[in-house]
């Protein structure tokens, strides 16, 4: 019995000791670099092709389909860009369908996640520029909120805003100067807005959006700001005309 007792003893301390957490010490760091580029097409897998072939099917059959065609190369980039001006002008021509007249459009350059090239234009490369979940809304600012707004836009070294709009910034990110359709901000009056509900919850910089009133913020998925592209895209398709939109000043560094 005692025997038995110290063999189920050593056992269970034989046990518990190859239990115990090991001490384990970084020996060293390796790396290296896989660059995927064409080379890989060359010779593809098979096996992996016949795999995806019905996914890419239905994936294709969805992204596709050509919405419209531009009419070069755009991308977005501080102070002003070509695609963020598109981008905010869209916001503008979208009002209409909500029975708004927004005087300016505000469209974020950390929502733009993709350039546009020269050509056509397919709804997966729309949404590759608008990914997100954003849906437009409009808001009313005061004037003095639209001067905070504009030192803040100045202070982030540019957005995208629509046509009308001039802001002149120095090179330490303070607002020069402003004017709307040619003229100055009057403090005291009220300007509608156009722009995306990510914005109105004071995020990316700009909160004096926050501070709006007269709140649309239509919830549907069909406002999502990538329909509003394509939309837009299309309606330009069936007119026979090519997409198209310039840097203008709109946001000027001042040298």
């Amino acid at each position: 019995m005692i025997k038995r007792q110290i063999f189920y003893g050593f056992l269970a301390s034989l046990m518990l000791f190859s239990c115990a957490p090991k001490q384990y010490q970084l020996a060293g760091v390796e790396r290296t670099r896989i660059i995927v580029d064409s080379r890989y097409d060359q010779n593809p897998d098979e096996a992996s092709v016949k795999f995806l072939e019905p996914y890419k099917r239905v994936n294709d059959s969805i992204m596709g389909p050509i919405v419209g065609v531009v009419d070069h190369n755009m991308y977005a980039d501080r102070p002003e860009s070509d695609l963020s001006n598109l981008l905010a002008d869209i916001l503008i021509w979208a009002a209409k369908d909500y029975g708004e007249q927004p005087v300016l459009g505000i469209y974020n350059m950390g929502g733009i996640r993709a350039s546009l090239t020269k050509g056509n234009v397919t709804y997966g490369d729309v949404l590759n520029v608008a990914p997100f979940e954003n849906k437009i809304c409009f808001i009313t600012l005061t004037g003095e909120k639209m001067l905070e707004l504009f030192r803040q836009i100045a202070h982030r070294g540019g957005e995208g805003v629509s046509h009308g709009i001039e802001l002149v910034v120095s090179k330490e990110g303070k607002l020069v100067s402003s004017k709307l359709h040619g003229k100055d901000i009057d403090p005291k009056a009220e300007y509608r807005v156009a722009t995306i509900n990510y914005l109105i919850e004071g995020n990316d910089g700009m909160p004096a959006l926050k501070d709006g009133t007269h709140v649309i913020a239509p919830n549907d998925a069909s406002n999502n700001t990538r329909f509003l592209i394509m939309n837009y895209f299309k309606d330009h398709q069936a007119r026979g005309m090519v997409v198209d939109s310039k840097v203008e000043g709109r946001v000027r560094i001042d040298n």
